[in-house]
């Protein structure tokens, strides 16, 4: 008897959850403001750049979350079932449904302001969000 891998050809369940996921690693999910406004960037990479939201999960050069050696990067194993992760996941879907306002004026970059990246150097930021620095 052989077994097959039947998969499910839909993966924005599981694209949603990977978003949440850095979505709260980047902002511990500490506020609907916060959370909303790195949705928004999500959603601005998605339609500026025309990039999958799958490709932006594992973009590396937009989330250092994604890198094993982030001091942030532990958070991306929150328990599935935290509320704070919750929010996270509910605004992902909301912002895959194209129904989430833009609340970062466009910006396609960030970061977070113990941090002063090279790009950020001869840029000014756009809008700030608890201590996130939102970029175009």
């Amino acid at each position: 008897m052989q077994l097959v891998l039947i998969k499910n050809p839909d993966d924005t369940q599981s694209v949603a959850y990977k978003l949440a996921r850095i979505v709260y690693a980047e902002t511990f999910g500490t506020s609907l403001p916060i959370v909303e406004a790195m949705a928004s960037l999500i959603y601005n990479i998605h339609i500026k750049y025309e990039k999958s939201f799958s490709s932006i999960a594992k973009d590396k050069n937009i989330f250092e979350v994604l890198d094993d050696k982030s001091e942030r990067h532990q958070y991306m194993n929150v328990n599935a079932n935290d509320r704070k992760f919750q929010m996270c996941l509910r605004i992902i879907k909301t912002m895959m449904h194209g129904n989430l306002p833009d609340s970062v004026f466009g910006a396609t970059k960030f970061h977070h302001g113990d941090v002063i990246p090279q790009w950020a150097i001869s840029r000014g930021y756009i809008t700030e969000c608890e201590n996130i620095l939102f970029y175009l």
